[in-house]
């Protein structure tokens, strides 16, 4: 039996009131919860229930699904096989976005157009199959083949194909590393492992593609660029030659520096030159030569004599030692194969061999000749000396007015070098462009997909646990909704904070006859009664009060069994209880108690003056009872005479301790109102999660507004879930009776 914690006697003898303190007492958050869900637990039972089956019959009703997945992996830096840069920065790749770039590629529209088109889907009908289209659904888009199909049609299908695909594919990235698992789930296994592997093959081809693509403008722009400098190429080499020929520049060696200039070393005309001068230096050396032969014949007394021997040789040897001198000069600032220098290396070799011929002749090999002969031999030295000192002024003249045409020439020359220079970097980039996108893939496939053995989804147990999540989130709302809309008083606390009126005491719900229950003093229900009227006790400052009026809201909440429960109670401590059944219009106490019913409180209101005639004597701890009567017309009109109030005085004065009246239900009557007038105050009864706030709120501003002093409210029919702590009258007299009958 469901009970409540009782109120000692002994609280009465302390002076301490408990009078509003189950309202002060709040219970646990988490116990609250628990005795909600206890009051509405077949509603959640019912949902979470219902929840369950739902995620039951879906899970077997679902087509099985079977996933495909494929491991791959994305390097950040790229595998250059050509080690030539492409245009864009090695480091590139190495940007914090980088991987969420490719995860978004690999979920990319293109990417799924591309998958489509390479395996045909919007003409395979075993792929719409497999994610749930069949030949006649969405909308007529695949009822007709591929090649009666309109252009139309055939758009709607590579569209409908398209996003099945990006609806199906999944991509997981595997934390801390470069892994990625891209995984397609379809109803057929094959089409699964299928689709996963195309979706790879087609990501690292459009990588590449996106690479040769990167490089267009760059290449479309450098073909523009080479062909101008083609043009100007060609046009500034055609004037250097044409320049050249018209000025009779021919060069006869050519050398590049490091920096691209082409550098001319020697023409015609300076090759001439220097052949001229060496042969002039020969010359020159040959009429020395013969001119001191000459002098020798002429003074044959001198012929042995080595100051004329060497006077021909020392004009060579002077002349060999200023041109050994200039040579030394020039080896301080260039290289021997300075043309210069080389020209004076070659002069230096001729004076050496001229000396030695004149030594030569000087100790004898010519002492044969005669004097005719060397005069000649001198004359013809001299005339060919002189000749080629002509022809040297004469290219000196020509290579002085080529020195001044050079200047021209080289700015020709210096234009081609320029151009030749930016077109042979144009087309070394252009090639470069050209195989940058020729490399490994940053993309490697770790491992293929294979045809899955068995499905993915649905998966019962994650299934009935989600559904059962579910139930439950439901099941919190429905609870939460129900409790918001009931208004009904549901605990003891809730007394003082919504109604603002002490409570006086709880009573427990009972299965038992509450006569039974009220005639052993023992019984949870007596236990509950005599701690109401502990706390009834500081209501005035006389103790209980003398005179007391009992009313509800409405009928049949324990009313009647509360106004004779507290006049038992007060008749067993010795108190002389008078119990006035005022509830005209349905009486109730003389049959609980087994009275009869032939006169009572209506004879006496109208008129009938003896009413201690009519009071049924107590017995065995019972009060006295003046029942209701015969049932007037007019319960209101009897009580709006002051015959009431005489009566109580009456009662009071007749030698009664305790006047307790049982009143009709306050809405729609007028008749607790008018008793009010009565009696010192009045004890409010309300069922537990009964009337609404507002009626209870109502009927006690009735009383209020006809200046009725209300002692408290008493709750009944409190259920043991619906007790704070759980601390109730299971402990007490109620358990040792329980387990009394038990034993027995």
């Amino acid at each position: 039996m469901p009970l409540v914690s009782p109120q000692s006697i002994d609280d009465i003898g302390s002076g301490q009131s408990s009078i509003g303190n189950q309202a002060q007492i709040a219970a646990p958050v988490i116990l609250q919860f628990w005795q909600l869900f206890l009051r509405w637990k077949w509603v959640a039972l019912g949902i979470i229930f219902s929840a369950v089956i739902i995620g039951l019959v879906a899970t077997l009703l679902t087509t099985p699904k079977y996933t495909a997945k494929v491991r791959i992996e994305i390097s950040r830096d790229q595998k250059n096989i050509t080690k030539v840069d492409g245009v864009e920065s090695p480091n590139s790749g190495r940007d914090l976005e980088f991987y969420q770039t490719q995860y978004a590629l690999l979920q990319a529209r293109s990417l799924a157009e591309r998958v489509a088109r390479q395996l045909r889907l919007a003409n395979d009908e075993r792929f719409f199959a497999a994610h749930g289209a069949s030949a006649n659904g969405k909308g007529g888009l695949l009822n007709s083949t591929a090649e009666n199909a309109t252009v139309a049609q055939r758009e709607k299908r590579e569209k409908l194909a398209v996003d099945v695909l990006l609806g199906s594919v999944s991509v997981s990235p595997i934390r801390n590393s470069a892994l990625i698992d891209v995984s397609y789930t379809s109803a057929n296994p094959a089409v699964s492992a299928q689709i996963a592997n195309a979706w790879t093959e087609q990501f690292v081809a459009a990588s590449m593609d996106r690479r040769f693509a990167s490089t267009a403008d760059a290449r479309q722009f450098l073909e523009k660029r080479l062909t101008e400098l083609r043009a100007r190429l060609e046009q500034s080499e055609r004037d250097l030659v044409n320049y050249a020929a018209e000025k009779n520049i021919v060069s006869l060696s050519r050398t590049q520096g490091a920096d691209g200039k082409t550098q001319t070393e020697r023409t015609l005309i300076s090759a001439d030159l220097e052949a001229l001068n060496l042969a002039l230096v020969e010359a020159t050396a040959d009429r020395i030569s013969a001119e001191s032969r000459a002098r020798t014949g002429a003074n044959k007394e001198a012929k042995d004599d080595p100051l004329l021997v060497g006077g021909g040789t020392s004009q060579l040897r002077q002349k060999r030692a200023e041109i050994a001198a200039e040579y030394a000069k020039l080896m301080v600032q260039f290289e021997p194969g300075y043309p210069a220098a080389r020209a004076l290396s070659e002069q230096l070799k001729v004076l050496d061999s001229s000396i030695a011929r004149e030594e030569s002749r000087v100790k004898g090999l010519e002492s044969g000749r005669s004097s005719t002969n060397r005069t000649s031999e001198y004359r013809a030295a001299a005339r060919r000396e002189q000749e080629l000192k002509q022809k040297v002024d004469v290219l000196k003249s020509q290579f002085d007015d080529q020195q001044k045409d050079s200047i021209q020439y080289n700015i020709y020359q210096r234009e081609a070098d320029t151009n030749r220079q930016l077109y042979d970097a144009l087309l070394q980039r252009y090639k470069e462009i050209g195989v940058a996108g020729v490399g490994a893939s940053n993309v490697a496939v770790v491992d293929n997909a294979r045809v899955p053995q068995g499905p993915s989804s649905p998966n019962l147990q994650l299934n009935l646990a989600l559904a059962l999540l579910i139930g439950l989130g439901l099941a919190g709302l429905a609870i939460f909704a129900l409790d918001q809309i009931d208004e009904g008083l549901r605990e003891p606390s809730q007394v003082n904070r919504e109604l603002n009126v002490p409570l006086l005491g709880s009573v427990p719900d009972v299965d038992e006859d509450p006569a039974i229950l009220l005639n052993d003093p023992k019984s949870a229900l007596s236990e509950a009664y005599l701690s109401i009227r502990s706390n009834l006790a500081f209501s005035t400052d006389h103790g209980v009060p003398r005179s007391l009026m009992v009313t509800s809201t409405r009928p049949a909440e324990g009313k009647s069994t509360t106004s004779l429960a507290l006049a038992s109670v007060l008749a067993r401590t010795g108190k002389k209880v008078l119990l006035i059944d005022a509830d005209m219009r349905s009486p109730s106490i003389h049959q609980i108690m087994g009275k009869q019913n032939i006169e009572g409180l209506s004879n006496f209101l109208a008129g009938d003056n003896e009413w201690k005639a009519m009071v049924h004597g107590s017995a065995n701890g019972l009060p006295s009872l003046l029942p209701a009567g015969p049932t007037p017309p007019s319960a209101a009109e009897l009580l709006s005479s002051d015959r009431m109030m005489m009566l109580v005085r009456q009662a009071l004065e007749f030698g009664f301790d305790n006047v307790v009246i049982d009143s009709p239900p306050i809405l729609g009557l007028a008749d607790a109102p008018l008793l009010s007038r009565a009696v010192e105050g009045c004890i409010f009864v309300v069922e537990v999660e009964g009337v609404a706030v507002r009626g209870i709120k109502s009927s006690l501003s009735r009383l209020q507004s006809v200046q009725a002093h209300i002692f408290g409210v008493v709750l009944t029919k409190l259920q043991s879930k619906q007790i704070g702590y759980g601390y109730g009258y299971d402990y007490g007299y109620g358990a040792d009776r329980d387990a009394t009958a038990k034993n027995s």
